[in-house]
């Protein structure tokens, strides 16, 4: 494809340079181009990332039908290619039974792929064993494969799109009662919250000067040649966006002091 041998050009070219001109020079072309290699990165991710639309579409209850979705199966078809042959698998098949009603949940973040799924431990190995082999031998791509355990998540939260994400145990006391004896059982519960992270928002709030390091309001000086009613709406559009962002939230409270910050550096402005 033209992804690839654009990606062959600038191999070659950088191997020619170099032969030329020092390391340092070709380390200053990247660096004063940050957004034609950001581009180039971005079609490189959405060109494997394109693997995980297939796999939904086979994992999905209501298949679609439409030309797309064959499109998909055939791309799919010619870049697991190169995976058969180095497993030297004798039948196809054996690698599309993995598709069958996988529920897989995929998320890129910071430059890590996140991949979530309902399956047993043994199946998500194979997962990641076909994963980090497809993208080695055909993208060329190095990654380092780790593992979040749901049971650490009860001792130490995950900090992830804004959000710290725990496990704590409860223990729910259920009393039961059978005809006439009564007794008390005792269970332990998981449930998954997930919380704003306090400090990270105050340090957010503070660099955008609508606080100060402490968490003390202040007015926003680079507003006050604004008229009142444009500050206000700027102050009601971030609420918004915070309280649609931060609304799948479990606790509530530190989006409540977000607030506070905010409707109290507006008034601060409009005084």
């Amino acid at each position: 494809s033209s992804l690839h041998l654009l990606r062959l050009f600038l191999y070659e070219y950088c191997n020619w340079k170099s032969l030329i001109l020092p390391k340092t020079d070709i380390w200053f072309f990247s660096k004063t181009n940050p957004r034609f290699f950001l581009s180039l990165y971005n079609f490189h991710i959405c060109e494997y990332e394109s693997i995980f639309f297939f796999l939904r579409n086979q994992s999905s209850h209501l298949r679609s039908t439409s030309s797309g979705f064959f499109f998909q199966r055939i791309y799919f078809f010619i870049k697991i290619k190169n995976l058969v042959k180095v497993f030297i698998h004798n039948d196809f098949q054996d690698i599309l039974e993995f598709c069958k009603d996988a529920f897989m949940h995929y998320v890129r973040y910071q430059g890590k792929s996140i991949i979530s799924s309902n399956n047993t431990t043994i199946l998500m190995n194979k997962w990641k064993y076909y994963f980090i082999h497809l993208y080695q031998y055909h993208y060329y791509m190095w990654s380092q494969p780790g593992r979040i355990d749901r049971n650490q998540l009860c001792k130490q939260p995950l900090d992830f799109l804004g959000y710290l994400s725990s496990v704590p145990i409860t223990s729910s006391l259920v009393r039961t009662q059978m005809v006439e004896n009564a007794f008390l059982i005792d269970n332990s519960m998981k449930k998954l919250e997930t919380r704003v992270p306090i400090i990270p928002m105050i340090e957010s709030l503070s660099k955008a000067k609508f606080c100060n390091a402490l968490g003390n309001p202040i007015s926003k000086p680079t507003w006050a040649d604004s008229s009142d009613s444009d500050i206000i709406d700027k102050f009601l559009r971030i609420c918004k966006n915070l309280s649609r962002y931060h609304s799948g939230s479990s606790k509530k409270k530190t989006l409540y002091r977000v607030k506070y910050i905010l409707r109290l550096s507006c008034l601060k402005t409009l005084a």
